[in-house]
């Protein structure tokens, strides 16, 4: 049933994408008077589909859901008849092959945009971006960056909530300098900054691998203060197994004193497969017990610990001084939906060179089935967050379509730029052997991705 919901996920969210991206080539190549001959949703086999009785154009969903294709009139896969040869692909001014090719890529630009613009006009309570703890050993710890002051910048840029704050951080993955933190302690708008300098050291590698760019660096938000009392247990899980039981106030992990939910459970996902000593407090009798987390992997193959207790329910009162409502209006909201969008895809190159030049693992590099995974859990938290999803994803399309490797729209407007330039396109054989390099470029990264995903699962 899991894996049911979560490929109708996947085909929820990425069926549009690509559906929008094929529909970008498909209506400017018509604009510049090229005919069509299919439209597919997914390769191989057809599954099912019509051919219009007007323009002749065969609209089909194929059996495989890995992208789509517009197959246009060209002379260079088939003969075409003289009186159709105005209309083939191969005969158009290079300007119009660009512009053609570039449709796809620049259609799911447009898709990120709107939906950005429509999450940044959604009202919504967030936590201010005030610190509210620093993790001893981390960059934020050793500049001494005060609890309780708000971050209004990161490196000079300006942010407003964690997940900007974030994003500037995990840009600097896999580096060794300093990060600026721009903070403000006093409430009001127009007081007074100060910015610190926080070293890194290849930010985000070795052991800090495995933990969102926040924890790693070292300032995490504000946390509710919550009783560690035991509520409900999984029966399977391993604190039901090992003795714990409902009602029971966790007082020390391995002789380490516990005195909220939050920093037991950061214990526990810190320490999958390994024994740890609980000291909880049951009817007033201390109580010893030996709890061994069971490994799980996140969406990004990263370790973690769970043993299937869940916190006794209690109401969360957020301090007014950590909490704020974040809305814009449409013409900000639509400035600001560019600026994320420029700032993600500079973001995404950035980190494909880092990959490549070795500065962070190739095992951050996802696949399908994380994807899929990723958009399942998109639709259990809120539409917000798919449609978050689907504009990250939409991006990601986006981007990678516009690398220059032969196969992708990137690698065919290089080979227009330089027919455009030469006045003359490059021969066949030259265009095959580009071709081939691609296909054994894109091969790799896919079984790179795959065995990534795959990795994750077990």
């Amino acid at each position: 049933m899991t894996f049911l919901l979560t490929l109708l996920a996947a085909i929820f969210v990425l069926g549009p994408l690509i559906a929008l991206h094929e529909w970008g080539h498909y209506i400017v190549a018509r604009l510049c008077g090229v005919k069509v001959l299919t439209y597919s949703i997914g390769f191989g086999p057809k599954l099912f589909g019509w051919t219009s009785k007007k323009s002749g154009i065969d609209y089909r969903i194929s059996a495989l859901p890995l992208g789509g294709y517009v197959k246009m009139l060209d002379e260079r896969e088939g003969n075409v008849a003289e009186h159709e040869q105005h209309l083939a692909f191969n005969r158009q001014h290079p300007l119009k092959k660009i512009a053609i090719t570039a449709a796809g890529p620049l259609m799911n630009f447009i898709i990120a945009i709107a939906l950005f613009w429509v999450l940044f006009m959604t009202p919504s309570e967030q936590l201010a971006t005030r610190i509210g703890q620093v993790l001893p050993d981390t960059p934020a710890a050793i500049a001494q960056l005060p609890v309780g002051d708000k971050i209004v910048a990161i490196d000079g840029h300006e942010v407003q909530t964690w997940e900007g704050i974030n994003y500037r951080l995990a840009d600097r993955m896999g580096e060794t300098d300093k990060v600026s933190v721009t903070l403000q302690s006093d409430t009001k708008a127009d007081s007074p900054t100060k910015t610190y300098q926080a070293p890194i050291q290849q930010f985000m590698q070795g052991a800090a691998q495995g933990k969102d760019a926040l924890s790693s660096f070292g300032m995490i938000p504000w946390q509710p203060n919550i009783a560690p009392i035991v509520g409900n247990l999984t029966p399977d899980g391993a604190a039901s197994r090992q003795g714990l039981q409902k009602g029971d106030r966790i007082t020390a992990i391995n002789d380490e004193p516990i005195k909220d939910w939050i920093s037991a459970t950061r214990i526990i996902r810190d320490s999958p497969e390994k024994l740890l000593n609980f000291t909880v407090l049951r009817d007033g009798q201390s109580v010893q017990l030996q709890i061994m987390p069971q490994g799980k992997k996140d969406n990004l193959g990263n370790d973690y610990g769970q043993i299937g207790a869940m916190v006794e329910q209690s109401e969360i009162v957020i301090p007014d001084a950590y909490k704020t409502t974040v809305v814009y209006g449409p013409g900000e909201s639509l400035i600001k939906s560019f600026e994320k969008t420029e700032q993600l895809a500079v973001m995404t190159v950035s980190s494909m060179g880092k990959m490549l030049s070795g500065m962070i693992g190739l095992d951050n590099l996802s696949g399908p089935i994380t994807i899929a995974k990723v958009a399942k859990q998109s639709f259990d938290i809120s539409w917000e967050m798919v449609l978050s999803t689907a504009a990250l994803i939409s991006l990601s399309l986006a981007v990678l379509n516009l690398l220059p490797i032969p196969v992708l729209d990137g690698g065919h407007i290089v080979y227009h730029f330089i027919e455009l330039i030469r006045g003359k396109p490059l021969s066949e054989g030259v265009q095959m052997v580009g071709l081939n390099i691609g296909l054994l470029l894109l091969a790799g990264f896919m079984v790179l991705a795959i065995g990534n995903d795959i990795s994750r699962l077990f």
